[in-house]
């Protein structure tokens, strides 16, 4: 039986794929909100989600993970001010939001936010 992928491929190769999700997780961790593509939005929700649950940790040893991905400061706001916020949470740290489609192109659009 043939299991789902759940991989989201974007149109892009692997290493493009890993930059694209790399740039908007940090866009995303330091504004708190971003407006893109609803694929592209799909496919960064559990990329962050867990990053923030690795940051909730808080050991050395996550750290340095989560730094393979993301910047230095994105990397010490998520661990500064974003992972305690979520102590008491289990999951569920973003949220999609559907948005009017973009008028150039007519490609459906979202906003992906940190919940707080």
């Amino acid at each position: 039986m043939n299991k789902g992928n759940k991989l989201h491929k974007i149109g892009r190769n692997r290493e493009q794929r890993k930059a694209l999700l790399r740039s908007l997780a940090n866009d995303l961790i330091i504004r708190g909100s971003l407006t893109t593509t609803e694929a592209k939005a799909k496919a960064l929700q559990p990329f962050v989600e867990r990053m923030v649950t690795h940051s909730k940790k808080g050991s050395v040893a996550s750290r340095r993970y989560v730094l393979r991905f993301l910047t230095k400061g994105a990397t010490h706001k998520l661990f500064e001010d974003i992972a305690p916020t979520y102590s008491e949470r289990v999951g569920g740290y973003t949220r999609i939001i559907k948005a009017p489609v973009r008028m150039s192109d007519v490609s459906k659009m979202a906003i992906i936010e940190l919940v707080k």
